[in-house]
């Protein structure tokens, strides 16, 4: 090998993670140079550490196209480093001076058994990590364990209670872990092309833009179901602060979840309809809970009187239990209203139904940030091969969607009545509120 040193501009905002640590990790929005940062510093790594042996890391890996190697080679040509050097390229690994090398791997198919061939490496670098699972997080964390080994990860967020996201922005991080929020705005080298494509979003798409390009939280999904309406209630300022009123009826919306830790998550809206409002005051969410927990949720937050509406399932006799939601919940003396099976093309009716409603809704903001997280990730499934949508996606946010979808089907806009008894309109307006099947 040559010996020389390698000559490498670093932006300011990455100086935390050039010290020695068992954990680096950046996090942030396109442009920042999270990728760039870590690949150089693997080069200089492998080059100042003879013999080093690297992993990169991604949660799915079909083929070497979605690996960082591509991006590596580049920067050995910058770096104008070479066979001389210690460096060679093969097509599935980089070779390192003093015999390292740099191989790339999908977590998703390793087991306790197969992740031991890592047990030598000195750095794995994990990109787009937010898409690790946490299994292969805790299979890979004891696994990288060489003296002065360190594990790097580099994201752009995306759920909050994505595993990374819980290991490194959660109330506590590992010991000593360096940890970096990288941007556009932090690097002194970012692309004109792509202030351009920044600009555009923020014109085009900004209920996309503090996902893509500040690292926030992506709160819509772009192509989602209610991402045009979920921005047009933010700029509305209809969601805000919604305060119970103590005089109207409190409704609470389900979706049926299950026990044992393979269960559907049970979710929950809370809702008032204060004329031709619907006020919605809070969301709940729980997997694999008994529905005694449910119940407790709804009592400790003052709800101990809702009237709760099931989707058709709720009649249904737990397999476990051998007892449905519905005769659980009236034992318990919540007044209970089940909705018919809306047979075939269900899903897409309470789609259409929350699209003709959403703006007429209103979101207590601190109380339903997860289910708007829901509303906004709800998204068709599609056939890539016919190019056609399947209907909505069933995963984590389905089930959220599915009761929000439910209360905008069984709520009934009041009529104005004039010139009528004020008992008789108590009891019309009884009757309209109460939900019916279809």
């Amino acid at each position: 090998m040559s010996g020389r040193a390698l000559d490498i501009n670093t932006a300011q905002v990455f100086a935390p993670l050039l010290q020695p640590a068992r954990y680096e990790a950046a996090w942030g929005g396109r442009g920042s140079g999270k990728s760039h940062f870590f690949a150089e510093s693997l080069i200089e790594d492998s080059l100042c550490n003879k013999g080093l042996l690297s992993v990169c890391i991604r949660e799915v890996q079909k083929s070497l196209k979605e690996s960082a190697k591509r991006l590596i080679e580049n920067k050995l040509i910058d770096f104008r480093l070479g066979e001389a050097d210690g460096f060679k390229v093969f097509n599935d690994v980089i070779q390192t001076p003093g015999d390292g090398q740099i191989t790339f791997q999908g977590m998703q198919n390793h087991t306790a058994e197969s992740i031991k061939s890592f047990e030598g490496y000195g750095r794995a670098w994990v990109e787009e990590a937010h898409m690790l699972s946490s299994s292969s997080l805790s299979l890979l964390r004891p696994t990288i364990r060489a003296d002065d080994s360190e594990l790097w990860f580099s994201w752009n967020p995306l759920r909050k209670l994505d595993p990374v996201d819980k290991l490194f922005r959660g109330e506590t991080s590992p010991t000593g872990a360096q940890v970096v929020r990288a941007n556009w705005s932090d690097n002194p080298w970012f692309p004109t092309v792509l202030e351009q494509e920044r600009q555009d979003c923020l014109r085009d798409t900004p209920e996309q833009y503090d996902h893509i390009w500040q690292g926030g939280y992506a709160t819509v999904l772009e192509g989602a179901y209610y991402a045009k309406d979920l921005e047009l209630a933010r700029q509305q300022r209809r969601i805000c602060k919604v305060p119970i009123d103590p005089l109207m009826q409190i409704w609470a919306f389900w979706d049926i979840g299950g026990t044992g830790a393979k269960a559907d998550a049970c979710a929950i809206w809370i809702a008032q309809f204060v004329g031709k409002e619907i006020r919605v005051l809070d969301y709940y969410e729980a997997v694999g809970q008994p529905l005694a927990t449910h119940i407790n949720w709804l009592r400790a937050k003052g709800y101990g009187n809702a009237f709760c509406v099931l989707p058709h399932d709720g009649s249904t006799n737990d397999r476990v239990h051998d007892v449905s939601f519905e005769s659980a919940l009236r034992d318990a003396q919540f007044v209970v209203q089940v909705v018919a099976n809306q047979g075939k093309g269900a899903a897409a009716m309470r789609v259409e139904a929350a699209r003709r409603r959403f703006p007429a809704i209103w979101f207590n903001e601190e109380t339903t940030e997860a289910g708007r997280d829901a509303l906004g990730w709800y998204h068709e499934k599609q056939d890539e091969h016919r190019n056609v949508g399947l209907g909505p996606e069933h995963d984590w946010s389905s089930h959220g969607a599915d009761a929000f979808g439910l209360m905008c089907v069984a709520y009934r806009e009041p009529y104005a009545y004039e010139d009528e008894d004020d008992e008789i309109a108590d009891n019309r307006d009884q009757t309209r509120n109460s939900v019916t099947g279809y």
